[in-house]
């Protein structure tokens, strides 16, 4: 298995950062048959919605998911968003925040039929990093640092 996304995690950190300081966390979401939303509030085929505290009943920021209900017109809804569907996350007073890049959604049960498709042979160095000889020493390899923009 892979290593996990940052994705989620910046988008909890964000959230909670906003929060901290008084900002409402909005966030951006591109609309697919993934995504369980109010369909009426979905403009050119995104929704912005607001994942405030005040905002939402039973938030749950997942490494897969984020879902919630919220009041939309009044009527409580309930919001179904798959964490790659997300383009950004963002204080509403201010504009400071992140985008991200959309991931097309992949069931987390992708089990061997996704997994082999994609998955490096057994022993091979598609993992290694530029310069890394992928021998099988002892010594632990260096950590990498990727550049979020």
């Amino acid at each position: 298995m892979g290593e996990t996304s940052t994705k989620p995690y910046l988008i909890r950190a964000l959230h909670e950062w906003c929060t901290d300081n008084g900002y409402t966390p909005y966030i951006t979401v591109q609309v697919d048959e993934h995504t369980m939303v109010p369909v009426a509030h979905v403009r050119d085929g995104q929704i912005t919605l607001n994942v405030g505290t005040l905002a939402t009943n039973r938030l749950v920021l997942g490494n897969e998911f984020i879902e919630f209900q919220a009041r939309f017109s009044g009527v409580t809804e309930n919001v179904y968003v798959p964490v790659g569907a997300v383009s950004a996350i963002y204080a509403r007073e201010t504009g400071a925040g992140m985008g991200f890049e959309v991931q097309p959604y992949e069931p987390p049960e992708a089990g061997a039929q996704g997994a082999t498709a994609t998955a490096a042979p057994e022993g091979s160095d598609a993992d290694a990093a530029p310069g890394d000889d992928g021998g099988d020493d002892d010594e632990p390899k260096r950590p990498r640092l990727t550049i979020v923009k």
